[in-house]
Parts: C-alpha cells; structure tokens; sequence
C-alpha cells in the first residue's frame, strides 16, 4: 500500500479544491447527490473532499473519510475484475461508469452506481478526480428477486400445465381468475375458446366484460346479476347458462365458483371452473319432449270447486285407475307433506300459472315421484269463472340428474387429488422402474469387467503353478508383470467405481489449478496427437480450491481423451480456467448446486457434440456411446463423483455437430498453498528393528503386510480383529506402531484406536480403507498420529508412509 499523504499535504489539496470551485463549493456541499474530491498528485489518490450526502451514504465521518484512499469502501465480496477497472481508468485520467459492491462503516453492503470523472484546468493539466454515487441495492436486489420470480414462474407454468391435463381428465371445460381490485380477467385456453376470447390469453388478462360477451341475451342478465352478488360478498357462485358461439351454436355450461378474501375482508379474487353440461341438457329436453309425447296428463280445474277434471295419462302418472273426474282433495292428498299441491285454489290471477314442481306419493305403489305443472290461469269466455288448465309431467329422471350433478360438482375437488395422487405413484412406480433398471446395468457392467480382470489375474498365476510345478522358471517375470497389470486394473476400475458412488477416500489439499493445468500440458499433447490443436488459457488471479489433485489430474485426462475421441479428424481442444460466483439464483435453476464463489475448469472441443437424450445418461455408469472394447462408461461417472464428493459440481453444454464443453466447478480454498512433500528413491527399511502391530481380519492381506513388514526390517505382530489386537496392546508389549483395517468386526479400526489411546496416547496408528465411509476421515475427522492409505497399496508406498509416520 502506497504511504499515506502528511496532514499538510492534505490541508493544501483541501484549499486548492475550495479555491477552484469558488461559489459552487457551496452547492457540491449542500446537494443531496453523494460527491468526492480525490487528488490524484498525493500519494495514493487520497480523498480531499466529501460531502454531507456522500457521509450520510457510507456512515463515515469526514475526518474518517479525508486523506484515506476510497479502497476502505471495499469488502470481502467487492468484485476484483471492478475495482481494477476502476483503478485501470484512474492511472489512464479517463472518467469510467461502474456497479460495485461498497460497505458502509458498520458493515452493512449497498450496490453502489459510481461515475468517476478526471477534472482538468484552463492549461489541461489533472487537478483531481471527481466520484458521484447513487444507491442502487434496492434495484440490484429487485433484479435478483426477479431472476428468482422468473424461475418460480416456469416451475408454475409447468404445474399448470399438469393440473390443465388433470382437469381435462375431470371434465373440467375452463378456468378462471377474476382480480377483482384490478378489474382483469385470468382464464385458460378453455375457457377462452367457448366464451369466444382471442388465444393465447395475453398474461395480463383480458377484461372483466370478457366474462359476459358470449352468454346467451336471455341468461346475461340474470348472470350479471349473480358475478355482481358474488364481487359485493356472496359466498358461492353456482349457475348454469347457455354461451352463443360467433356462428351461432349454443352450448350449455355449468359454472361453479368461490370468492376470495384479503386481510381487510374484502373480496381480491373470484375463481371458478366451467363444466360442459350441452350433452346434459340436450338429454333433458329429448327427456320433456318423449314425456310431452307419452305420459303428459291434462287437468281442468276451477279454483273453489271439489273436483278436477283429468286426462287418463294424468291418472297413470299418479297411479290411480283412469277416469275423468278426480276429487281436487284425494289428488293434493297424493302430494308429499310441504311441497306445493298440485291444484291450488290460492292461484287466481289471470295468466301463466308458476312453475312448479313437487313430490308426489303413487296411489298404487306408494312410489315417490317429481312430477312438474305447467299451465295457465283463463277466464271463461261465457261464465268469466277462473280455470287452470295445464299438465303434468314426471320429472323424476332430471331430478335424479341434478342430484348427480350436484354430487359430481360437491366431489369435484377429491376427484381432482385422487387424479393426483394416481400420477403421483405412477411416477414413483416409474422411478423405482428406473432405478432397478440403473441398477441391472451397473452390476451387469461391472461382472464383466471384474470377470475379464479376473481372467487375466487367474490365469497368470495358473501359468506360475505350473511353470514352478514343471521346475520350469522362464517367463515368470512375464507372468507376473501380466497380474500385476490385471490387477492394478482393477484397482483402478474400484476407484472410479469409489468415485462415482462419492465414496472414494480422497486426499483433498490446497491445490493451484493453473500450475496443476500448466504441469499436464506435455501429457495431453502426447495424448492427443498431432491432429489436435491444444490450447491451455489460465485466468489471471485464480483461487485456490481444496480437492485431491491426482484425482483432479484424472478427470482433466478422462476429459482430454473424450474430447480426443469425439475429433477422430482433429480439431481445437481448449482448456480454461476461471473464477466463477454461482448465485442464489443458479443455484435455484440447477439441482445439487449451492450458491458461492468456486474454481472453473473448462474443457472445449469442436468434435461431433451431443444430444440432448446422451447428455441426460452421460454420468450413468458404463453409458458409453463409444464401440465395443473401447471405452468402459465410467470416466464421465467418475469426473460427476469426484466433483460431487469434493462438494462442487459438474455441467455439460452440447449440441450435435457443435462440439461440447465440460465446465467443472470446484469450491474456492481461502488459505495457502502446501508446500509439495519430499521423495524418496528407493522403499525405506527399518532403522531400529521398530515394533508394528498389523491388525486385519482378511487373512490373506494381513500375511502379505507381515510379509512385507519383515522384508523392510521390523519387528511385526499380527491380531485377527480388534478385541484381539486391543488385549495384546493392553499388555506390556512394546509397539511402535499400529496398522489397523478400517472395516473390523466387532469393533472397528477407529474405535480400536480410540480405545488404545487411552492407555497409550503417543501411538502412532495407520489405517487401511478401500471405502472412505467406513472411516469417515477426509472431511477433517482423523486425530493426530493418525493417517490413512488406501486399498491396494504399492509396498514402497505402504513403506513410506510407515517411515515417515516414525520419523515424525
């Protein structure tokens, strides 16, 4: 950091700015847009002038703020790229608009719009820099807050989509939303289509008149008049009405809705769904028209008389023997107590008489029966008595459909989750599917890798049998070299196996991408030939990442061949590296993704690229689009394991013919570098004939690492498990160190250690483990004295590691 300018230096700068802006210091002091002075002669471009509104902005005082640089705004979240812009504008003395993140004195960050501009006199020459700012985290964070609405709104776009086709499957004709505060009409696609409103629907809505436009002249205003009731507080809205389509058609609907209230009572929505109900009407007028031509009765009745005269269909209906003269008493007798009666002296005003419809008792059966009258009040032309001269009808069968009709509307909603739940289990039925089927190909895949690994070991080994059994010892060498290949194969197929599943022990430490990246870059040219153009681009102020570098080396590999193999006529191959900040927002959009800062790898080629079908399968294991016996379907599985396991990710962006690019994300490490460890030549020996307690439960590897300990020079002690090995370690027998396996019956590796450390706190324990969960130790769990190496191991590296355990 440049050294700060003295108090006199400052006090100088301070009149100069006074003295050149004469009168409107006064205005730069007193406006509410936060302003700065800075004088870029001083040393480290101090800060000479600072009004009111910038102090209120940043909360720190003028004498906090006067002869400091403007760096003690920035915070840890400050981006990099714009303060060295920033700066870059400054050493050039040109004026550069930007957003940075500042903080204010107590912390607290604002997004802050800056314009910084160089300020010159008569002669031309840089006098200072002039800074405007205007808050602008409101803005910035409404932007995020709409980058997360956005990604809401398809996800709701998509459950409307799959409730549409669950309401189709219900019958359902249309939907609609009424914003009664708004006066706008939400509906979709089915409702635009028979109330004759333009598709597809704006998002905004339409009018609220939309609703009426298409309802039939004679049901309008009733209708109006129940939207009105239901807008001003009533409860349910429940009609039905005929629409007239623009070529004439009419089709009857049912609509049933409800209306919604806000905090203050008061109606904010109305919402409803439309049912098809023409095929039903038009059922129930075939019904009155086969009534009016079967059994309809006739009556003739004159109110105050005790008779009626009646029609034979009229006796049939009411189960009496046929006659023409019925007693007005008997016939009301048949009605059931509360309903209206079928002839009603009351009645006697001339014309139409009321609708009605009641129920009625057969004299015959005692069957209930709807029957409806319809007629009309006369007056005699020669007696001017009154008569009511009309029919009935039974009207039994529409009743029984309304009933229906109301219980298919009042179940509606436990149809629509039945529909529901029914999808649902089809989907985890689906899933379950798919997994078994996961899980066939992955065992299937790894039989016949294992199986040919196999063969290669067993049948070397069988070679020596009866090579050694014949007295015959050439080629031993060459047999041996042959299982050793066959099974260094297999380790390597268990690691990316290990890899995948995210168990695999990984060594994670501090690692600087680009010089990991740079170190490889003799391998990949050897390993894509000539053919392929290699081009390596590190980033500038790369961060550090915390993973296990051979591993990291591994997948780059795997990348490079891939995209080796998808150029069989050559291409560009680029590698890249940058610092990349996934936000909230990402993060929402991508499953398994965490929002922060992280580590990109890149990796781009122009090969043939990918479908979208491939790029969904590419990390399933032993996918492969390659040709038989050239290539094994687990490096892209193994590349998404390591990534996943080191709490980062993986993405693939392709397209046929367009090439691919495999983007690694990696979480940023804030400490240092290690520093790399030392080398040995040779597998160091004992030194003092130290004492090692080997405690294994398989016992063929236990023989081998007592084998080996004795080759090496020590002294060794074995157990079969850990009881065992725990009594011989409570005696008084001298151990130097402890080789235990991870995966013990009884009680595990870990929890021998943790017992033997209570009586002996100095010893020094290594652990074996081919599975990282079992030990649970990469993520910081292992104690002092402890380490770990995993299986199979190389003799001089189990040979180091004791070594280096003893000399520590």
């Amino acid at each position: 950091m440049p050294p700060a300018a003295d108090e006199q230096s400052i006090a100088t700068a301070r009149a100069a700015v006074h003295r050149q802006a004469g009168p409107f210091i006064t205005v730069l002091e007193r406006t509410r847009q936060p302003m700065i002075l800075t004088d870029p002669h001083l040393p480290d471009n101090p800060i000479v002038f600072a009004n009111a509104a910038f102090q209120a902005l940043t909360g720190y005082a003028e004498e906090d703020l006067v002869g400091r640089n403007c760096r003690l705004l920035q915070g840890p979240d400050t981006d990099p790229a714009t303060v060295a812009r920033i700066r870059a504008a400054i050493a050039e003395g040109r004026e550069i608009r930007a957003s940075i993140l500042n903080y204010r004195k107590d912390g607290r960050p604002f997004w802050n719009e800056l314009f910084v501009c160089p300020v010159f006199d008569e002669a031309g020459r840089l006098i200072n820099f002039f800074a405007s700012q205007v808050d602008a985290t409101l803005a910035h964070e409404a932007e995020a807050a709409q980058t997360r609405l956005s990604a809401a709104e398809g996800r709701l776009a998509e459950v409307q989509r799959q409730l549409a086709l669950t309401l189709s499957a219900a019958g359902i004709a249309g939907t609609w939303d009424w914003d009664i505060p708004r006066r706008r009409l939400h509906v979709d696609e089915r409702f635009a289509l028979l109330n004759g409103i333009a598709v597809p629907v704006e998002p905004a809505g339409v009018p609220t008149s939309a609703f009426f436009a298409s309802i039939h002249p004679l049901d309008r205003t009733r209708i109006r008049l129940a939207v009105s009731a239901m807008l001003n507080g009533a409860e349910v809205f429940d009609k039905e009405y005929r629409l007239r389509a623009p070529d004439g058609t009419v089709r009857w609907v049912h609509a049933r809705g409800r209306c919604h209230y806000g905090p203050d009572e008061a109606p904010v929505r109305f919402t409803g769904v439309l049912v098809e109900a023409t095929d039903q009407k038009r059922m129930e007028e075939r019904l009155r028209i086969a009534q009016t031509a079967g059994q309809v009765g006739a009556f003739e009745y004159v109110p105050g008389f005790a008779t009626v005269a009646v029609s034979p269909q009229f006796c049939s209906l009411l189960g009496l023997m046929p006659t023409e003269i019925l007693a007005a008493s008997a016939v009301n007798a048949l009605v059931v107590e509360g309903d209206p009666p079928l002839m009603d002296p009351g009645l006697s005003e001339v014309g139409e008489l009321p609708d009605t419809e009641m129920r009625v008792r057969r004299a015959d059966s005692g069957e209930i029966r709807w029957l409806a009258r319809r007629g009309e009040a006369i007056r005699d032309n020669e007696t001017s008595d009154l008569r009511h001269v009309g029919v009935i009808y039974d009207v039994t069968a529409t009743k029984q459909a309304e009933v229906r009709l109301r219980e298919l509307n009042d179940t509606l909603e436990a149809r629509v989750r039945e529909a529901i739940a029914e999808r649902e289990q089809a989907e985890a039925q689906l899933r379950q599917s798919q997994k078994m089927e996961a899980v066939g190909q992955l065992t299937g895949g790894i039989a016949h890798d294992f199986n040919n690994l196999l063969t290669g070991i067993v049948g070397s080994l069988d070679l020596m049998q009866t090579r050694i059994g014949e007295g015959r010892t050439e080629n031993l060498t060459r047999y041996a070299g042959l299982a050793m290949a066959s099974a260094q194969r297999a380790a390597a197929l268990t690691h990316r196996l290990l890899a995948f599943s995210r168990r695999q022990p990984l060594e994670a430490r501090p690692v600087d991408v680009n010089g990991l990246v740079s170190s490889m870059d003799e391998l990949l040219r050897r390993t894509l030939g000539e053919q392929i153009r290699l081009e390596i681009a590190v980033a500038g102020g790369l961060w550090l990442t915390l993973c296990d570098p051979n591993q990291l080396e591994n997948a780059i590999l795997n990348l490079a061949i891939n995209a080796r193999d998808a150029m069989p006529d050559g291409g560009h191959l680029t590698i890249e590296t940058a610092n990349a900040c996934l936000d909230e927002a990402h993060a929402a959009r991508e499953i398994g993704v965490k929002a922060g800062q992280y580590v990109c790898l890149s990796v781009s080629d122009t090969g043939t690229g990918m479908p979208a079908d491939v790029i969904a399968r590419a990390f399933d294991p032993f996918f492969t689009t390659k040709p038989l016996g050239q290539g094994t379907g687990l490096g892209l599985s193994m590349i998404y394991g390591f990534a996943t396991q080191s709490e980062g990710n993986v993405k693939i962006y392709s397209e046929p013919g367009q090439g691919t690019t495999v983007k690694l994300y990696l979480p940023r490490y804030r400490g240092e570098v290690e520093p790399p460890a030392e080398t040995r030549g040779e597998a160091p020996r004992a030194e003092r004939g130290e004492t090692v307690l080997v405690v294994e439960d398989d016992a063929t590897v236990r023989a081998l690492v007592i084998e080996v300990l004795q080759e090496l020079g020590y002294q060794a002690l074995e157990a079969p498990d850990g009881p065992a090995g725990l009594r011989l370690l409570q005696s008084n027998v001298h151990v130097d160190l402890l080789i235990t396996d991870v995966g013990l019956p009884g009680i595990n590796g870990r929890q021998l250690a943790d017992q033997v450390r209570l009586f002996r706190p100095h010893l020094r324990v290594l652990f074996m483990t081919g599975y990282a969960e079992n030990a649970a130790f990469g993520n910081g769990q292992i104690g002092p004295g402890m380490q770990m190496i995993t299986k199979p191991f190389a003799v001089d590296a189990l040979a180091t590691k004791i070594r280096a355990m003893l000399e520590a």
